[in-house]
């Protein structure tokens, strides 16, 4: 299966489809952080939406679109920010490719486009976190939970619990902050990788 994970430096998900065979890459604008430069494709990915793929895997940025940032929106409308990401976003929900996953927090792609097919949390795969994370789906089945941690997640201190919300700003916090988490990883490469092979 030809597998394009976009915007995404990490390599996290890359790594996953990798573990399970399939020839999957990475693309984003910065350098790769996973360790396999030789999987990753640096710069802009709008052209690789014109290639064949099975499977188009996206996390657009979101610093324009999240509702968690609703009170710079109208700077962001004004001068087209927002306009631009939102146009970025749907490259992707209108490309060629059969099967297609956008992945995204709370954003008004929910109003502007359509919602999402799914939210699903870090503690569903392993995680004992909080951190909602919607998926906008064509030609995929909804992930199913492979760990549900919730119970004991809901024991930790809330700091544990948001613990992305908690870090201290830095250079390297949207980074971090935008990092899918491993447990989210393999469920889709387990769950979508066996769809087109």
């Amino acid at each position: 299966m030809r597998v394009l994970v976009a915007c995404e430096e990490s390599q996290e998900v890359c790594k996953a489809f990798r573990a399970l065979g399939h020839e999957a890459y990475s693309c984003d604008i910065q350098p790769c952080s996973g360790g396999h430069p030789e999987w990753h494709i640096q710069g802009d990915v709008l052209p690789l939406l014109k290639e064949t793929w099975d499977l188009i895997i996206a996390h657009p940025p979101c610093t324009d679109l999240a509702v968690s940032g609703a009170r710079w929106f109208e700077e962001k409308r004004r001068d087209g920010r927002q306009q631009k990401s939102i146009d970025f976003f749907m490259a992707f929900a209108n490309c060629e490719c059969e099967r297609v996953a956008i992945e995204n927090p709370v954003s008004i792609m929910s109003s502007v486009w359509r919602k999402p097919d799914q939210t699903i949390q870090p503690w569903m795969f392993g995680h004992p976190e909080k951190k909602a994370t919607c998926l906008w789906l064509k030609g995929l089945p909804l992930l199913k939970a492979t760990n549900d941690v919730r119970d004991y997640m809901m024991t930790l201190p809330k700091n544990q619990q948001e613990r992305l919300h908690y870090l201290p700003p830095s250079p390297e916090r949207a980074k971090l902050r935008s990092k899918t988490f491993p447990g989210i990883a393999k469920a889709m490469a387990e769950q979508w990788g066996g769809i087109c092979t």
